[in-house]
């Protein structure tokens, strides 16, 4: 598998997602990811760091350059509990728990994050504001309520399936109501 295609296609997406959810800073950037799938694998069959590496070399650049947190999702193993940054797990007053993710029981993607963030921590939940799911990995349970699909120009990161997703804040008030 070439490793640098598989950065700039990581990169790709998550500048695209970017651009079109048009986060603050601080907000939240969760990422869900097979590696397995990346490698042409069946989800959770085949994880594999250095595909993890070079994933977080094409997002962390254009994710710490935004001053956003990003909120690297574990596999089922570890009911997908979050790899977050500790000011992001403070800033939004999340509650950690106690593991460390590693190659199988996390993930690669999550186990990357563990070296990679300054100070890393594992919380249960959290409600992002947008979110790149590498291999359909179903990072929706970890958003905001109403949340819009997001179009890519990469389709695939390696051979997994790439999507995304913004979110917004729910319309209320029905025929009457405005919006901005």
């Amino acid at each position: 598998m070439d490793l640098e295609a598989i950065r700039e296609q990581s990169q790709k997406a998550v500048e695209t997602l970017l651009l079109e959810a048009k986060l603050s800073e601080g907000q939240i950037v969760v990422v869900g990811c097979s590696t397995s799938e990346v490698m042409g694998r069946k989800i959770g069959s085949a994880s594999n760091q250095e595909a993890a590496q070079a994933i977080m070399d094409g997002l962390l650049k254009s994710i710490r350059g935004k001053k956003l947190f990003l909120a690297v999702q574990c596999c089922e193993h570890l009911n997908r509990a979050l790899v977050v940054e500790n000011q992001c797990k403070d800033k939004y007053n999340l509650e950690e728990v106690a593991v460390i993710p590693h190659l199988k029981a996390g993930g690669a993607l999550a186990a990357e994050a563990m070296t990679r963030f300054t100070e890393p921590v594992v919380v249960e939940k959290i409600s992002g504001h947008t979110a790149l799911d590498i291999g359909d990995t179903l990072i929706g349970m970890h958003l905001r309520r109403v949340a819009v699909p997001v179009r890519l120009p990469v389709k695939n990161i390696g051979k997994a399936r790439v999507n995304g997703a913004q979110t917004r804040p729910p319309l209320i008030g029905g025929e009457r109501a405005r919006y901005s």
